[in-house]
């Protein structure tokens, strides 16, 4: 599960040309759901999302020093489509849990989303501007595709330096010739 975060002074969003949804100073998060997360990865964003310490502190003399929920701020999410997303009924099912459990976290009322699966325009002010990019399982993806690109890769490589090295080997003979 991915999310990008992005500090916000103020976020909306429209569908059909009518506001869904709109916040003030919070975070406005874009919601990847692909077709292997689970429980584990919804727990992880919702627990990194409320805790992640991106706004100042109260007297604005140190920076980072407060998650949303510290200071006690907003959160607006959306969930965009992408190539290996999760499908339709299911990723509707699990950002229905994604939101419930980070209301069930938080402040309910503080927590407010667009239209699951409608065309919407997403509005922002970004505050700083601040945006990171979550990843539930940044260190523990594994490359379930061959590996027959990677050696490929890596055997042009080889070829690649042993051609440049007798090259160089070449020229070292033939300036040594002269």
């Amino acid at each position: 599960m991915r999310a990008v975060l992005q500090r916000v002074l103020n976020a909306s969003v429209l569908v059909d040309g009518c506001l869904v949804s709109s916040i003030n100073q919070g975070l406005c998060i874009l919601l990847g759901i692909a077709q292997d997360d689970t429980s584990d990865d919804l727990d992880y964003m919702v627990r990194k999302i409320l805790n992640v310490k991106v706004f100042d502190n109260k007297a604005g003399d140190n920076m980072w020093a407060r998650s949303v929920k510290d200071a006690g701020l907003e959160i607006l999410c959306d969930k965009p489509d992408f190539h290996r997303a999760m499908k339709s009924a299911q990723a509707k099912e699990t950002y229905e849990t994604f939101l419930e459990r980070l209301k069930q976290a938080y402040v309910p009322d503080r927590i407010k989303d667009g239209i699951f699966g409608a065309m919407m325009v997403v509005n922002i002010v970004n505050d700083g501007p601040v945006t990171l990019e979550l990843d539930s399982r940044k260190f523990k993806y594994i490359n379930k595709l061959s590996t027959k690109d990677d050696s490929e890769s890596s055997t042009s490589t080889t070829a690649t330096k042993k051609k440049k090295k007798s090259k160089a080997d070449d020229n070292q003979n033939s300036n040594a010739q002269t």
